[in-house]
This record gives structure tokens, sequence and C-alpha cells, in this order.
């Protein structure tokens, strides 16, 4: 549990905390959504490049990223086992019965893989360079034309912004709550599928039970300090688009260009 990473911020001073965190948003969705189209090795060697660069402009270890993939190692290896074996097509490698490892199903796998690695570590690097409230501004602030339809773009933003802060409490705690259950004698990696599911329980119940009653304390103090989701709140903190934000699209902008272009061009 300690090591899921996701919603951590880790403070610093480098080039990707500085910028603006609608910059970091819009680059952050504009990656993802050109990772479906990278398909072949040059697409995808420039969305590593482009990665790789952003993680040395964070001036976070690259193993600290790593780290931060492994909680979903199990995850990423059942679905590359999906592709593998159910992936028809091609020149067919090996096959027992209704398994088969095809060329097809082989580079399905590899595409499923480097899509799940690239997405992970590019909200990793978002969530690692910029505080919760600084994101919950960001999508306040992109949102704000829907406040012509009637929309709660300020109640969405809070909750997106509380959602990510207490998913490493949340972890904190059932980490704790397992230490609690083992010096109490339980071998959670006892037994089989069955046993082991049961003893997930009386970590679950805990855990909704103080998810639940954080909520209503946040609720309380929110309504002690005259929180009110309206349009009339101010802001301490202006966000302000500065050239290195200016910088940093254009250079994410030609290399996911050159993305689609050699996509369809090629």
């Amino acid at each position: 549990m300690n090591k899921v990473m996701f919603g951590r911020f880790i403070p610093g001073h480098s080039w990707v905390h500085r910028l603006d965190p609608r910059a970091k948003l819009v680059l952050s969705f504009l990656y993802i959504a050109v990772v479906f189209f990278a398909n072949d090795f040059w697409t995808y060697l420039i969305m590593t490049v482009l990665l790789l660069a952003s993680v040395v402009a964070s001036a976070i270890p690259l193993r600290v990223y790593i780290r931060g993939l492994m909680p979903l190692f199990w995850l990423m290896i059942f679905t590359v086992l999906i592709q593998v074996f159910f992936g028809a097509g091609g020149h067919v490698y090996w096959q027992w019965g209704w398994l088969v490892v095809s060329q097809n199903g082989l580079n399905s796998a590899g595409l499923i893989l480097m899509r799940f690695v690239l997405i992970i570590l590019i909200s990793t690097i978002l969530t690692f360079t910029t505080e919760p409230l600084e994101i919950a501004d960001g999508i306040e602030s992109l949102l704000s034309p829907l406040r012509k339809f009637h929309f709660p773009v300020a109640t969405l933003a809070l909750m997106l912004s509380l959602a990510l802060r207490f998913v490493p409490t949340l972890m904190d705690e059932a980490e704790k709550i397992m230490n609690a259950q083992r010096s109490r004698g339980v071998d959670f990696g006892a037994g089989g599928l069955r046993q082991r599911i049961k003893t997930i329980v009386p970590i679950l119940i805990p855990l909704f039970v103080n998810a639940f009653n954080r909520a209503i304390e946040i609720s309380t103090a929110m309504e002690a300090r005259g929180y009110q989701d309206g349009e009339n709140r101010t802001k301490y903190r202006q966000l302000k688009w500065h050239r290195l934000d200016t910088v940093s699209l254009v250079i994410y902008v030609v290399s996911l260009s050159a993305v689609i272009g050699l996509r369809y061009f090629s």
C-alpha cells in the first residue's frame, strides 16, 4: 500500500513544478490522447523520449516513478497475457488447445503494455509536481466556459481535489490497519484465494468507516469556515500563464504532431 505513488505531491522547484497547472493538465490530456495514435517503433520512440524529458525536467529520480508502477505490475502482466493468448492473426509461434501465441498477439501485447506504462507515468508526473489545490484550480479554470450552461464547475473541481488529496491518506490508513491485523495474528498470505478474500474484509470495513468519518469532519470544517460553492468566491492564489508554459506547450504540440504525422503519412 505504501508503494502507491499516484496522488502524492513531491515539493520541488523544477521546470515542471513551476508550470501553470492549466498547462500541465492540457499537456497531460494531449499526451494521453496521442498515445493511442502511436502504433510503431518511431512513434513510440518519440512518446518515450518526450516522457523521459519530462521526467528529467521534474527533477524527481526515475526510480521513484518506477516504484509507482510496481503496485500495478500484476495488472499489467494480466493485461499483456490476455493480449498474447487471445490476439489472433499473423504467424503462429505456439499453440496448445485454445491458447495461441501469434505475431499479432505479441504486437498487441507490446502496444498495450507501452500505452499502459506511458499513461501511468505521465499522470504520475502531473500529481508529483502539482498540489491538489492547484489541480482543482486548473480544472476549474479550464472548465469555466461550462458555467454558461449552469454546469457545477467549482463543485467538480473540489471533488477531484479532495479525491486526489486523500488517495495517499487512504493507502497509509490501509497499511496501518493491515499492520494492526498482523499484530493480532492475521496472515494475509496464507490459504487459498477464498481465504485471502476473507482476510481483506477486516481491512475494508474500518477503512470505509474512517473514510466516511473523515468526509463528515471535512464537511463540518468547511461549513465552520463559511465555505460556499458560488460564483462570488475569490482566490488567494491567482493562476498566471508564463512564457515557460508557452514553450512547454509548443514542444509538446510539435512532438505530438510528429507522432500523428508518422501515423498517417508514413
